[in-house]
């Protein structure tokens, strides 16, 4: 995943390689309150109650690291129908598979054998660079990717005006025609 956040992003929760024993890691973040604030403001959000993620980290082919898990966040949005502000609960899984970019990575024949094992169905590894993943950026983008575009509260329903409701209909090239200068014959 690309990250797109300034130079800082709202949650970071850095992980090296070398901190991962050979039996995996478990990870539990939890957001700070500044730091859910930061992920509202960056996601247009009226509020983020709380954030969470329970993560797995396991060494995957030496160099490279495997991250699974959850995040589950309560969140404020604003229902695009009616305008008002509601709560919601947000449960996303979490799967990204790392691994040290090419000009990083050791050379040799493992790592050409890790190559060809690389399938077309599958995404490629995102880049591990220098030993390091940032996981808190990794929770903000699966948490960003995860919101709705267009949340609509439960009960919202967008009710379609019908012809002959209220006033006449205007058609809106109506405001042209009266600029054009009328023609007497």
């Amino acid at each position: 995943m690309n990250n797109t956040f300034d130079s800082h992003p709202p949650l970071s929760r850095r992980l090296a390689l070398s901190e991962v024993p050979p039996e995996g890691l478990d990870v539990d973040i939890r957001a700070t309150p500044a730091e859910c604030a930061a992920l509202a403001q960056h996601n247009a959000l009226p509020a983020v109650h709380s954030l969470q993620a329970e993560l797995r980290a396991r060494k995957r082919r030496g160099d490279g690291l495997e991250i699974e898990g959850e995040l589950r966040a309560s969140i404020r949005q604003t229902c695009v129908t009616t305008l008002e502000e509601f709560d919601s609960e947000l449960i996303e899984p979490i799967q990204m598979r790392f691994a040290p970019p090419p000009d990083e990575a050791p050379r040799g024949r493992g790592r050409q054998e890790e190559l060809t094992e690389i399938s077309l169905d599958e995404d490629p590894p995102d880049p591990l660079i220098g030993g390091v993943v940032d996981l808190g950026a990794v929770v903000s983008e699966f948490f960003t990717l995860a919101l709705d575009p267009y949340p609509r509260k439960p009960s919202a329903n967008f009710v379609e005006p019908q012809p002959g409701d209220g006033a006449q209909a205007v058609s809106p090239f109506a405001a042209l025609g009266r600029l054009k200068p009328r023609r007497e014959a």
